[in-house]
């Protein structure tokens, strides 16, 4: 990679690395004000390897930037009724400023019900309902995090989004929804592409922004990519690959996310400053 190309590196881990800095910092005054340490709650249910890893990920960065993390681990047989039961048990306690249930869930349990009994006060990840509605409606909220940490980079970067065309490619509750929300609010023009889309290389290819999130590696391909557009990869497959195809993709691109490196890192940053800002909301204090 020549220097050219790597200047068009979207580098998430540094700016993930601030956030947290910042969160650390929010931590502390609200130590200094309350006695009170804030603490996030992650429940994981079964044995899924990667989710394990997120989990994991997850509860280090929540410590490294002072806050308690307790860790629930439910078994893979575990019921709808027995989840939502333990995240309203969760959301009843003082103590637990945010909470994230790990998704996805086992295939019995209905994994909106379990996301609805998450108070929208405490709903650090984006995902209830309520939580979904204001982000449409531009009512504040906690951002989704995949989203909300991909708007952090594309301001960060100063990437125009007013006016610009946005493809969103994937529409799910958690990622691609929230994601065309976001940008709409922000006043691009944006199209949701998924399954159905007919001809998608054609949509693609008109958009400034891009934003593939369908979980596919490599799905989007470099004659896709108009050039000068700005490529969000949110995919992370087997492999260490996105859902973009790099090196087809970076020639044409004025600003791309690597994978691993790019959205990931501000996704795991942006729960722990949502979780800090929901603390302080909850305990009265000002940041």
């Amino acid at each position: 990679m020549n220097t050219t190309e790597t200047s068009k590196l979207i580098d998430g881990k540094a700016l993930a690395a601030r956030v947290l800095e910042q969160a650390a910092a929010k931590v502390e005054t609200i130590k200094s004000h309350t006695g009170v340490t804030p603490a996030l709650a992650t429940v994981l249910v079964g044995e899924d390897p990667a989710s394990a890893t997120y989990v994991k990920m997850k509860v280090k960065r929540c410590e490294a930037a002072g806050m308690k993390s307790i860790r629930v681990d439910m078994p893979k047989q575990t019921t709808t009724e027995q989840l939502v039961s333990q995240v309203t048990a969760l959301g009843e306690d003082p103590d637990v400023a945010g909470i994230l249930l790990q998704h996805p869930v086992p295939d019995q349990i209905d994994e909106r019900a379990a996301f609805e009994a998450i108070p929208r006060h405490k709903d650090v990840d984006g995902v209830t309902a309520t939580g979904l509605g204001c982000m449409f409606l531009g009512i504040p909220t906690f951002g989704s995090c995949t989203p909300a940490g991909i708007m952090t980079l594309l301001h960060e970067y100063g990437v125009t989004i007013k006016g610009a065309e946005a493809v969103v490619i994937g529409r799910s509750p958690i990622l691609g929804k929230p994601m065309a929300a976001m940008l709409l609010e922000e006043h691009a023009t944006v199209t949701i592409c998924h399954s159905r889309t007919v001809d998608l290389a054609d949509v693609v290819r008109r958009a400034d922004i891009i934003v593939a999130a369908v979980g596919r590696p490599e799905f989007v391909k470099g004659d896709w990519v108009k050039e000068g557009a700005v490529v969000i990869d949110a995919g992370y497959n087997p492999g260490n690959v996105g859902d973009v195809d790099f090196e087809a993709a970076l020639p044409r691109a004025s600003l791309i996310t690597p994978v691993p490196g790019g959205v990931g890192p501000m996704t795991i940053a942006t729960l722990i400053d949502n979780t800090a800002n929901a603390a302080a909301e909850q305990l009265g204090v000002e940041l």
